[in-house]
């Protein structure tokens, strides 16, 4: 898997610089009207989706399914979105949580994996930990004002984004010394 990983070091890099450019635009403009938000949510969703899907379409066979699982929960969850952007920020919130729970919980699952190709998988923990956590949180405060979720959703994604941007590094880095990639 590792392998993989490092010649497709890349995607993480994208999925990461995705997320901290959501996280920064929720942050900075967090007046954003509930459709506005909901459109580049369900946007960052369904790209987040596609190149989860790129990773699992790419993997081996035995470690496509983290992979095909996040993208499956991604673009389903941004499509939904994106057809009713008019969502209430309750159930839009409800939404992120469930993918975040989702993709920390096979996040967490891939880093299982990495642990016996890499050191340095903590960093994929550490993303898959803090989607679970903050999808919970969102789960159990539904009702926070679109500004306050806007933000926490905006610190959430910059986190996020510089965990998988590290990773992307660590395991380029990785492969490069085990000759994965040139």
């Amino acid at each position: 898997m590792l392998d993989y990983l490092a010649r497709h070091w890349w995607v993480l890099t994208v999925r990461g610089a995705i997320a901290v450019l959501f996280g920064l635009f929720a942050i900075f403009w967090p007046g954003l009207t509930l459709l506005l938000l909901a459109i580049f949510f369900g946007a960052y969703v369904l790209v987040d989706g596609i190149f989860a899907g790129i990773a699992g379409f790419r993997a081996e066979a035995g470690n496509r399914a983290p992979f095909v699982v996040a993208a499956i929960a991604g673009i389903g969850f941004g499509l939904i979105v994106l057809a009713w952007p008019e969502i209430t920020i309750i159930v839009m919130a409800l939404l992120f949580a469930a993918w975040a729970i989702i993709t920390g919980i096979f996040e967490i699952v891939a880093a299982v994996k990495l642990r016996k190709e890499m050191t340095g998988e903590w960093l994929f923990i550490l993303a898959g930990v803090l989607s679970v956590v903050f999808g919970v949180l969102v789960a159990i405060l539904p009702y926070l004002g679109a500004v306050v979720i806007a933000f926490i959703i905006g610190v959430y994604a910059i986190v996020f984004g510089a965990a998988l941007i590290a990773l992307s590094l660590r395991v380029r880095a990785e492969g490069k010394e085990r000759g994965a990639i040139t």
